[in-house]
């Protein structure tokens, strides 16, 4: 009887999943002109963790208070996604022959905004972000109940693995930028596997691998052949069962991946990927 390993993949949103600030979509759908100077006034005064300033300024900045629930759905939808999240959700839910794997979204972004950004891609039930409690008459947000920012990612990740039942060494984390320091040493320092999806110089350094890409798929190059160790053989042919192709790897510490659509003859519907 063949043994299932069960692995909790994990990955930030914003420019992970994302090519943009989310923050900066909502604060340009409300009118707030200077967002990225308040995020770099609250950084400065180390007020908040890294990567919940969107949150602080939506309950406490003048400016944010006209934010409804209606704003962060509408914020959502104008979200510009990486190429390929559609495959990557199918092909973590199918898993391999005697591997299983979990994947979660875990975001300092208000829940809403995130989980209209990939309606009918991920269940909403499988994204973590920013919990805020509006006011019933009002509609403004009254409190926040949680921020996974900073340590508050590690605590998610935690949670998770407790509510999955996954030892720590099998847990994969994606993230692109500083907010995502603490959890990536957290995941290293317990023989997990980090991946970066940017060339921030912090985040680099502590990643395992980095993968610069458009298309979110890729980042199951370094999760296919470190953990699962397949050959690059096998991993162009799971890529070609998707109808991509990977026309450009520069494989190194850092995989520069470029993936194109391969053209069919006619509108079939993509073919499943076959399990192993």
């Amino acid at each position: 009887m063949t043994t299932t390993k069960h692995f909790l993949l994990a990955s930030d949103f914003d420019q992970t999943l994302s090519f943009n600030d989310s923050g900066q979509i909502l604060s340009d759908l409300i009118g707030v002109a200077n967002f990225q100077d308040k995020v770099d006034g609250l950084a400065a005064s180390n007020l908040v963790q890294q990567g919940g300033e969107l949150a602080y300024l939506i309950r406490h900045d003048p400016e944010f208070r006209g934010v409804r629930r209606e704003h962060l759905i509408e914020a959502g939808r104008r979200v510009r996604l990486r190429n390929d999240i559609p495959a990557l959700v199918d092909f973590v839910e199918r898993g391999l022959e005697g591997i299983q794997f979990s994947y979660f979204v875990i975001s300092a972004a208000p829940r809403e905004l995130v989980q209209s950004a990939l309606a009918g891609i991920m269940a909403p039930e499988h994204i973590i972000g920013t919990e805020l409690d509006f006011d019933t008459r009002s509609g403004e947000v009254r409190s926040i109940h949680r921020v996974p920012a900073g340590y508050g990612k590690v605590a998610a990740v935690e949670e998770l693995e407790g509510r999955l039942g996954t030892q720590p060494n099998r847990t994969i984390y994606v993230g692109d930028g500083s907010s995502d320091v603490h959890v990536m040493l957290h995941v290293n320092d317990r023989d997990g596997f980090t991946i970066a999806v940017s060339e921030n110089r912090m985040i680099a350094r502590i990643a395992q691998s980095t993968v610069l890409s458009d298309s979110a798929f890729s980042i199951l190059i370094p999760i296919l052949g470190r953990i699962v160790s397949w050959r690059s053989t096998e991993i162009r042919a799971l890529f070609e069962s998707y109808q991509l192709t990977v026309h450009e790897w520069e494989k190194a510490r850092t995989d520069r991946v470029t993936l194109r659509a391969i053209a069919l003859p006619d509108a079939e519907s993509l073919p499943a990927a076959a399990a192993r």
